[in-house]
């Protein structure tokens, strides 16, 4: 099947209805029909600020959406993917008890009794069956609440999407559980070439067993529909017949699913119809409304959000992945559907696109502001949007329109590049991530001013980084003065920060004249390798210890020591950095204490991918290569000691990797099969405590 030419768009669509779904009912899951109705009445919009909640959230359905979708790209992206390789992307970018599952013990949580599996060395799909788990557990909602990815990267082969829907949700799941995934990954792959509903329903059913339940129960769902004009008359008969009193478990997958079905026929193909049906209804609220609101906006495309409610302009594209991979956790709905689209680009043998010659910040596709927002003391003096054209490297702009400015006033827009300080209290699902923008790196953007505007105006970029108490601290580069229809690029050098993360990236305008105008952002991004040393800042403050996202069992950074690193049991990572980072070195001193083996991690992809430079209590010193195991590159005996210290450094430069003890060089070799290409950094500790005090990363020395 041929790529759709309006792919992008349409995945676009998909990822943003799979958000706002989840956005919209989050605040109340779990909750049924009844306490909705009576609390809140039929959910005809966001709801979290009557319940004094954030609408912007860590969820396990967006994160485990993006983040297992990983294992295409990370196995070749082979249309033979097979569940194994998927439950070792589970371990690979999980960390247990912190990072996307909902962790409600073995037996209780479908998700963490599999991991659990994994960890213990039974692969996938043994791992979520029901010869493990039960019935009852395997059975859960959580291989259908996980699945939307494995429909966007088969635009159009619903046979593919089923067979990839099935591997994944069999990590975790197994019987009713699977059909349910692999009817909504179906049914979502067909919707990029099918605008029937009722066919989408039809190539879903074709692709599951006709002795299944979920079989029986949409047919059942289509004859209801047919007779009863009114959604809620089908809501009772699903409560009567399908119900949660029908199935044990926390949140069993058949009574769910049933209401996905009953909202899509129900809701006409109207994107608030059917997300108000859906939410109303209760049980799993987010879980359901990100399928159906995925399902829509990729049949719909983009139009399916213009029904007079603004599902977009308050969500601005933003969404969390907090994962082992830290540097990704801070991401937004445009850079994820081309991550998607470059994925199904690859599984039909395409190369893959990128928007305007991969920049970060882009604003190709209709709509989007990649979390560009007013700061909030700016917000009636400055609207952000989308608008075609003003662009020399593609085809849309960022607008920046200010409004009544005074002469000589400044105004900004900024978007996230590290934990936002409304998101450092989450408790439910944590954030963990690390910065995306560090210093020593160069920030780039294109700028015009509007050939309208009265007057010159300057641009300026800035970033604010966490300081004392965790307050905001601006940072600015040199302002650019524009005349009227003028274009220009910024570059800026990011200056060391003393460690501290920084938290956003933005523009300051500032008019010469009184009044109103337009400056229009082309595009922002930044490259290069950073030169930084993360260390205790001096302003102290607790979010340069969050940048570390900690996969160890414990580590303190309130003793004397800036890391003590400690690790009950296997191996534990404290990992810093980006998939941007390719050639660089990694330079620490690491104190190996009561320890089985300490060390450092480059170009570190999660808890299971990465090269390191360990001193093994073996008495050698071993440069190894994680990879579903861990390889042995190349090792030397070393008579190291407890509690003396030693400066590691490790630098990766296309495929050579070098490594030095004390300043003289250990290793040199070569990896030319399956390389790791980039990736963060990390201190590394197996089985007891390591110290280190400083840790540096500059761009690779060697030739």
């Amino acid at each position: 099947m041929a790529i759709p030419a309006d792919y992008a768009e349409r995945t676009y669509a998909g990822v943003l209805g799979k958000i706002v779904g989840v956005y919209l009912g989050r605040p109340f899951e779990g909750w049924w029909y009844d306490d909705i109705m009576k609390k809140l009445g039929e959910i005809k919009g966001y709801v979290h600020d009557q319940l004094g909640m954030p609408l912007i959230v860590t969820d396990d359905d967006i994160s485990g959406t993006f983040t297992f979708l990983r294992a295409l790209p990370d196995y070749g992206n082979s249309r033979q993917l097979t569940a194994a390789q998927i439950g070792q992307t589970w371990l690979n970018y999980i960390i247990e008890y912190r990072t996307i599952l909902w962790w409600g013990g073995l037996g209780n949580s479908t998700e963490h009794t599999a991991y659990i599996r994994l960890k213990n060395g039974i692969p996938a799909p043994r791992s979520g069956s029901i010869e493990m788990n039960s019935q009852v557990v395997a059975e859960q909602i959580g291989a259908q609440i996980f699945i939307d990815g494995w429909g966007m990267v088969s635009p159009g082969d619903p046979e593919l999407a089923a067979y990839l829907a099935g591997q994944a949700g069999s990590v975790s799941h197994d019987g009713e559980a699977i059909y349910d995934a692999q009817m909504i990954a179906a049914m979502e792959a067909q919707a990029y070439v099918e605008p029937d509903l009722n066919k989408l329903i039809d190539t879903g059913l074709s692709l599951i067993p006709k002795t299944s339940l979920t079989y029986r129960m949409i047919n059942d769902i289509r004859e209801w529909h047919a007779e009863f004009p009114d959604w809620h008359q089908t809501r009772e008969q699903i409560v009567a017949n399908y119900g949660y009193d029908k199935y044990g478990g926390n949140c069993h997958t058949i009574p769910n699913h049933a209401l996905i079905i009953m909202s899509l026929l129900h809701g006409n193909n109207d994107l608030g119809q059917s997300l108000m049906m859906v939410n109303t209804s209760g049980w799993d609220t987010d879980c359901n409304s990100g399928n159906v609101g995925c399902i829509l906006g990729i049949k719909n495309g983009l139009k399916a959000f213009e029904n007079g409610y603004d599902w977009r302009g308050p969500v601005a594209d933003r969404l969390y992945l907090p994962t082992a991979d830290g540097g990704s956790a801070i991401t937004d709905a445009a850079a994820q559907t081309y991550k998607v689209v470059n994925i199904g680009r690859a599984l039909a043998g395409l190369e893959p696109v990128h928007a305007k010659n991969g920049a970060r910040f882009h604003f190709e596709l209709p709509g989007s502001v990649q979390g560009f927002m007013a700061a909030p003391d700016h917000a009636a003096l400055l609207t952000v949007e989308n608008v075609s054209g003003h662009s020399e490297a593609g085809s849309r702009s960022l607008a920046l329109r200010y409004h009544g400015l005074q002469a000589g006033s400044t105004v900004r827009a900024s978007t996230a590049t590290f934990i936002p300080q409304e998101a450092i209290g989450f408790d439910h699902y944590k954030l963990l991530a690390s910065p995306t923008l560090y210093p020593g790196q160069t920030v780039r953007a294109s700028v015009l001013a509007d050939a309208n505007n009265a007057g010159d105006v300057n641009v300026t970029l800035y970033l604010n980084h966490y300081g004392a108490k965790d307050a905001f601290v601006r940072c600015e580069g040199s302002p650019v003065s524009l005349k009227a229809g003028q274009r220009q690029e910024l570059t800026w050098l990011i200056p060391e920060l003393d460690g501290a993360p920084i938290a956003e990236i933005g523009f300051e305008v500032n008019a010469a004249q009184a009044g109103s105008g337009s400056v229009y952002v082309d595009y922002l991004t930044w490259d290069g390798e950073p030169s930084v040393t993360f260390k205790k800042p001096a302003e102290g403050g607790n979010l340069w210890r969050r940048a570390w996202v900690d996969g160890t069992d414990q580590t303190e950074m309130r003793w004397w020591d800036t890391y003590r690193v400690v690790q009950n049991a296997g191996t534990g990572l404290l990992i810093q950095g980006t998939r941007d980072w390719k050639n660089y070195r990694v330079s620490a001193d690491v104190t190996p204490h009561m320890v089985k083996a300490a060390g450092l991690g480059i170009r570190v992809q999660g808890m299971r991918r990465y090269y390191g430079l360990i001193l093994s209590n073996a008495g050698v010193v071993n440069l190894v290569k994680a990879l579903d195991g861990e390889q042995i590159l190349a090792s030397k005996p070393l008579d190291w000691k407890f509690g003396q210290t030693y400066q590691l450094e490790l630098e990766a430069n296309g495929s050579r990797i070098q490594a030095w003890i004390d300043g003289q060089l250990v290793f040199d070799v070569q990896d030319t099969d399956r390389p790791f290409e980039s990736g963060a950094a990390a201190l590394i500790c197996t089985e007891g405590r390591t110290a280190t005090q400083a840790v540096t990363i500059s761009p690779a020395k060697s030739n």
